[in-house]
């Protein structure tokens, strides 16, 4: 028996500002799941994206500050599981596939397992990849196709039927789609080529004056036509070079 030791209250510390980030990320994710489960789904949607921002930020924020630790990389894995991997599966679930029976639950759960398996393989490809490029559909992406497929037609249309089962099959093709997406080996365009400070043509300006006015004007429509774009753009790549009998981006071995 060894003797009681006090705590080191150092090492049970840790870094609180990139943390609560990752705390608000997680939260968005159960609200998601709270709202879906009272029908408030465009509320749900909206909280996905929510947390997207917020994930974004908590891994800037720490690099900024210089508060990086093992502790903040697990947190903000196992928080992006629930907010890009439960939450939306849940979401589509409740909204959609829940008329499919046993079929509705299975493709949500491949959704779910698939988002997992993600984030799994990238931890543990973390620094043996090209960071140029992600393998597989990045799971904030796949959870933004599903989120905005389910604000797109919650706020914009009020068809009747046959509208909503033709929409019951588009959310089931599009969280089968995502779920698988996330682990096949399609190459994605991870955007960490792109430098701000890097100088640009005045166009490039007027551009993202249009992106934002657009957004601004209607953020679900943009915001899900993006990420569909997005979703497409791998296999679009994948063609491009089957076509050009090029070999795809492979991940470097250093």
């Amino acid at each position: 028996m060894q003797p009681n030791r006090p705590l080191n209250l150092r090492r049970q510390s840790i870094y609180l500002l990139p943390n609560l980030f990752t705390l608000a990320n997680l939260f968005a994710g159960f609200f998601a799941v709270v709202q879906a489960m009272n029908g408030h789904f465009v509320n749900a949607a909206m909280a996905i994206f929510a947390a997207m921002i917020l994930d974004g930020l908590d891994g800037r924020v720490a690099r900024m500050t210089h508060t990086q630790s093992a502790f903040g990389v697990e947190f903000d894995s196992l928080s992006d599981m629930v907010s890009f991997g439960v939450a939306p599966s849940l979401v589509a679930y409740e909204w959609a596939l829940k008329g499919f029976g046993k079929v509705g639950w299975i493709v949500a759960f491949i959704y779910c397992a698939g988002a997992a398996l993600r984030l799994a393989r990238f931890n543990t490809n973390v620094g043996s990849v090209d960071k140029r490029w992600f393998q597989g559909l990045p799971s904030p992406a796949a959870a933004a196709l599903v989120a905005g497929l389910v604000w797109v037609f919650n706020e914009y249309t009020k068809a009747p039927e046959p509208i909503p089962q033709i929409l019951n099959w588009a959310a089931l093709a599009a969280t089968l789609f995502a779920g698988l997406t996330m682990v096949s080996n399609v190459r994605f365009w991870s955007f960490k080529e792109f430098h701000m400070r890097r100088t640009v043509p005045f166009l490039a300006l007027l551009l993202i004056v249009f992106a934002i006015s657009l957004l601004a004007f209607e953020p679900g429509i943009v915001l899900f036509g993006f990420f569909v774009c997005y979703a497409l753009s791998g296999y679009v790549y994948l063609l491009y070079c089957l076509v050009r009998h090029q070999k795809p981006a492979v991940p470097s071995q250093n």
